[in-house]
């Protein structure tokens, strides 16, 4: 320890970890030539992506190729000016999309580190709801935006279909008690692989709560969890299905729900069927089912239930 902080040892650390980044940058620009020539693009050329959210906000990709030079720019120009809600992302969610999607397609093994980024260059409009004022409100774009860019870039670079593009983010609480889940959805197929179901996808890193603890620790009882059966969409590789949990109050609850992917599907690519947009729905006491929108809030009495179904993932190729 005593050699590593001296100067000869840090010298040797940075020397280290420099060759670690160097490596990466080396991987991510192998992947940028072999993308290029894959897709039968000019030594400079560029991809276009682009994608709504539910409420019409668009997300618009040029993606530039630089073959000889090993190198891209994400360009998003034409994305939707700041918006007067939460579905903001910063700079720093939508570069965490980027290197995400940069480490996913490289073929080598390597640590995710600052060297991927080192071959590509983002530019964000700014006033774009992916460069914010600093005043914006940003929630919903770290946990919703955040999958949707992340689906754009694969969808550029042909990659694979897009996945459920949502957390599913659910809350419920009183004056006393408050608890916070995402849920699982379907993930989005590719050229050689079927799509998961029932899991989380890109940009989350979060695990849901056992059923068994959910009820001893909170006045619920879960109805339902299980595989949204036909959501996943239709190819030579389907895409993978969303799940439905449906969770009923036994005292009173303020429940509110996050969520995208309720209007516009989880688009298939190469051929392959859109995937199953997400739906949520109050369940009364006396069986009534209302139809709750992608963002909402509302006081469950006991009885009282919601439910949510998540979005399946696009499939990718024509069915067979």
């Amino acid at each position: 320890m005593e050699d590593l902080m001296s100067s000869e040892g840090a010298a040797r650390v940075q020397k280290y970890m420099k060759q670690i980044q160097n490596t990466a940058a080396v991987s991510v620009q192998s992947m940028l030539r072999r993308i290029s020539i894959d897709r039968g693009l000019k030594p400079k050329d560029s991809l276009f992506a682009e994608d709504f959210m539910d409420n019409g906000l668009r997300i618009k990709l040029t993606l530039t190729i630089d073959r000889d030079r090993g190198t891209a720019e994400f360009d998003f120009a034409g994305t939707s000016a700041e918006v007067y809600g939460n579905l903001n992302a910063p700079r720093s969610v939508v570069t965490s999309a980027v290197i995400y999607t940069l480490r996913s397609l490289v073929d080598t093994n390597i640590p995710l580190n600052q060297g991927c980024l080192e071959p590509v260059s983002i530019l964000l409009p700014k006033g774009s709801m992916l460069c914010p004022s600093e005043n914006a409100a940003v929630v919903g774009g770290n946990v919703l935006v955040s999958q949707r860019v992340t689906d754009v870039v694969l969808m550029a670079f042909g990659a694979a279909a897009a996945s459920q593009g949502c957390m599913n983010n659910f809350t419920m609480g009183d004056k006393n008690i408050g608890y916070y889940e995402t849920i699982a959805g379907g993930s989005g197929a590719g050229p050689d692989w079927d799509g998961a179901s029932g899991v989380h996808t890109h940009m989350t890193n979060t695990r849901i709560t056992d059923p068994e603890i959910l009820e001893q620790r909170y006045p619920v009882r879960l109805r339902k969890f299980l595989l949204r059966k036909g959501s996943g969409g239709v190819g030579l590789h389907p895409g993978g299905e969303g799940v439905e949990r449906e969770i009923e109050v036994t005292s009173p609850l303020t429940v509110s729900i996050l969520s995208e992917r309720r209007v516009h599907r989880p688009w298939g690519l190469n051929g392959g069927g859109d995937g199953a947009c997400g739906e949520n729905y109050i369940v009364r006491k006396d069986g009534r089912e209302i139809f709750f929108g992608g963002k909402n809030t509302a006081v469950l009495e006991p009885g009282d239930a919601i439910r949510i179904c998540t979005p399946g993932g696009g499939g990718f190729g024509p069915p067979l």
